[in-house]
């Protein structure tokens, strides 16, 4: 026998023990999948039940021309307007002289039902109304009132399909749903069905005759006409009432009429006329019951079976309510992201142009010395270059690396480079905001810049970045940071972001003077205002973002300088960009939280509350969290509604996103190749960021605090080619 190599040669084995298993999840952790998914399943089941109930409906008027009667029994196709095909059966029925029954497709419906009822019930004429299951799902009370004045109950299909389309099993479900309807909305099923778009038997072809052997087999009397008053061209009342005449002295007729399906007030007005005037001719009003000699087709249901029409009643009670909030708060949300985009534009093209516009008495540039603090932790892939492009600024500068317990070789990696006026500080893992205070308090000068340790600065960036600071006012300057490996699609969707995202709205919130956010990496601070805001917090998960509001609450101004350009390190990966972007919407909304009472604070405080706050609220987390109903509707038009006007819609939006993309992009002096990329960002990207900001959110509720969450650095930044200096 042949041994097997030994592939465990060379291993250590593992000891004996139990094998280990995967730990159950948290509460926590459940509540914030287990609610998502309870939500996206109710949003499915809402729309899927709405589309279904809703689509495909036109009235007869829409209907096929009936072909020849080939195939069609002679005794059918000469026979009267009711045809009994059940339990082998081959039966028609005429309607006796001076006997009429007047018919209402397509109903029930919410305006005209009852304005036919009301006339019918003044009059003591009975009524036959074959129902769909959509109209009678969606407004179970109008058939009720129906029922209840004695009026006979007919099947027109649930959503008004040409079943001769339609395969045996369509077919079924057509039924099958209408009688659900019926039994959820008035407790009862009936045997009597009018085809759509069928007129006179004689009209019958091949098709429909085959269709209407299936019927008679499942037990449906099936009705004809003998005289169709076209009610729904609207001819006007009088014309309606001398077509529901019957054209021969003294004849009997089925006259087809509508309840539904448009504009009924000339039927109703007709009726008026119509019914006096042939009750005075010595006419009887009657139901097709009557003429088959039968008490009733409808009969009431088994408890079982009403209680699961009511269900389905209610599903499309909640789904049709559901869908129209839905839709008002798209027409919301739409409106807000066209003001944004608008709002956006205007402004950023207002800020650019004063950005270029010579100011009288131009104060003195700024040149003293700054100091830079690098809080660091486990960065030793990207230190080196973040230091080597600092020793190059063209500003006087004073560096601090503050190593923040770091387990790899960063400190030494720091210090090995050699370079002038540069200081490593070692100290125990403490967290990023206390890092940065441990530097703010070792700098030397009172202009501080403060930057990640994956981040490149270019020769002028801290020059350019402390310039506003020659104003007394300002207490803080944000930088303008881009993306430094954007080579792969996920680089891309985020230097998209960055450029048209970020920024555009600190060129609005800066303009606006209440801008919210300090990048952690280019921002620069005067010390004594972060002295009078409390130095960096770590109260929140966005140090920045908490800075930056108690500074405006300090009083202080804060400013954005675009010029002022860094190149970061984004996440190279869906599951750390998830992580960021998680830290980042959690900490947005702690930050926003704590510093809530700005709001009804006064003087520079006031502004930023009763302006930035509501901007961040709206547009960083109402809107975003919101935003999916566009897609989620758009998928919903392509399935049920117009698939080419909702493209076409989608398209529109799409545009829009593509302007400010461009405008942004030149603004921030960058090349327009990478935004091939951007209808993709919208299907794929967006989609993540919804689930994000919905995971955070959550997680707000569920009231966890989330702990810190490092990225993997790949150290792959690279400085692009200059210039690449934005449009100020």
């Amino acid at each position: 026998m042949r041994r097997r190599p030994d592939r465990s040669r060379g291993r250590s084995r593992r000891p004996p023990g139990p094998r280990r298993t995967r730990a159950p999840l948290s509460p926590r952790h459940r509540f914030r999948i287990v609610v998502p998914l309870v939500l996206l399943a109710f949003v499915a089941s809402v729309l899927l039940v709405e589309g279904y109930t809703t689509r495909g409906f036109a009235g007869d008027q829409e209907g096929r021309s009936g072909g020849p009667a080939t195939g069609v029994p002679r005794r059918i196709a000469d026979g009267g307007p009711v045809v009994d095909t059940t339990d082998d059966h081959l039966r028609t029925y005429h309607t006796p002289d001076k006997t009429v029954v007047l018919t209402f497709d397509d109903g029930p419906d919410p305006t005209w039902t009852p304005r036919i009822r009301a006339v019918l019930d003044h009059h003591r004429t009975p009524g036959t109304f074959f129902v769909t299951g959509q109209q009678t799902s969606r407004h179970p009370g109008v058939l009720r009132g129906v029922v209840r004045s004695g009026h006979e109950i007919g099947v027109h299909t649930f959503s008004h399909r040409d079943l001769t389309t339609q395969s045996a099993s369509a077919v079924d479900r057509e039924l099958a749903l209408t009688q659900l309807a019926l039994a959820g909305a008035a407790g009862i099923n009936t045997s009597l069905m009018r085809m759509p778009y069928s007129s006179t038997p004689s009209a019958l072809d091949a098709r429909a005759w085959s269709v209407a052997q299936r019927l008679g087999e499942k037990g449906y009397v099936l009705a004809f006409i003998d005289q169709d008053t076209n009610d729904w061209r609207r001819p006007g009342a009088r014309a309606i009432a001398d077509a529901a005449t019957p054209s021969a002295a003294g004849s009997g007729a089925v006259v087809l009429l509508h309840d539904a399906g448009g504009d009924r007030s000339q039927t109703v007005e007709a009726l008026k006329t119509l019914i006096p005037r042939l009750k005075a001719q010595g006419y009887r009003f009657t139901t097709l019951a009557d003429l088959v000699g039968t008490d009733s087709f409808t009969s009431p249901v088994d408890t079982a079976d009403r209680w699961s029409g009511r269900i389905f009643v209610a599903a499309v009670t909640v789904s049709g309510a559901a869908v129209s909030a839905v839709s008002v708060l798209l027409l919301v949300v739409g409106s807000l992201v066209l003001a944004r985009c608008v709002l956006l534009l205007v402004l950023a093209r207002h800020h650019a142009r004063r950005q270029r516009r010579p100011r009288s008495g131009r104060q003195e540039p700024v040149t003293q010395p700054v100091s830079v603090v690098i809080p660091a932790y486990n960065e030793e892939l990207c230190i080196a270059k973040t230091l080597r492009s600092l020793a190059a600024s063209d500003h006087p500068v004073e560096i601090i690396v503050v190593d923040d317990g770091s387990r790899d070789g960063t400190a030494d990696i720091a210090q090995s480079l050699a370079l002038a006026n540069v200081t490593v500080i070692r100290r125990p893992n403490g967290g990023k905001p206390s890092a940065l205070n441990t530097g703010v308090l070792r700098a030397s000068h009172d202009l501080i810049v403060m930057l990640d340790a994956d981040t490149v600065f270019a020769p002028s960036t801290v020059g350019r970045l402390v310039q506003p600071f020659a104003d007394p006012r300002v207490g803080a300057v944000a930088g303008n940071a881009k993306v430094g490996n954007r080579r792969r699609l996920l680089g891309r969707w985020q230097h998209i972001e960055y450029v048209m995202g970020f920024n555009l709205d600190r060129r609005m919130y800066d303009l606006l003077r209440c801008l919210p956010t300090i990048p952690g990496a280019v921002g620069a601070f005067r010390a004594e205002a972060l002295r009078d805001a409390g130095m960096m917090s770590a109260d929140t998960l966005a140090e920045d973002t908490d800075i930056t509001m108690a500074l405006h609450r300090a009083g202080w101004e804060v400013r954005y300088a675009p010029d002022a350009l860094a190149w970061t390190e984004a996440p190279s990966s869906l599951r750390e960009l998830w992580r960021q972007r998680y830290r980042w919407s959690y900490g947005t909304m702690q930050a926003t939280w704590k510093h809530r009472h700005a709001l009804l604070e006064r003087g520079t405080a006031g502004h930023f509350g009763r302006l930035g706050l509501p901007l961040l609220a709206v547009f960083q987390i109402f809107t975003p969290l919101l935003a999916p109903l566009i897609d989620i509707l758009a998928v919903y038009g392509v399935v049920f509604g117009n698939p080419r006007t909702t493209v076409l819609a989608w398209c529109g939006v799409l545009a829009v996103q593509a302007v400010c993309a461009v405008y942004a992009f030149h603004l921030d002096g960058e090349r327009l190749r990478p935004l091939w990329a951007l209808p993709l960002q919208q299907v794929v990207y967006r989609q993540v960021m919804y689930l994000v900001l919905t995971q955070a959110c959550l997680t707000a509720v569920n009231g966890y605090r989330l702990p810190w969450q490092r990225l993997k650095r790949s150290g792959d930044v690279m400085l692009p080619p200059q210039p690449s200096t934005p449009r100020t």
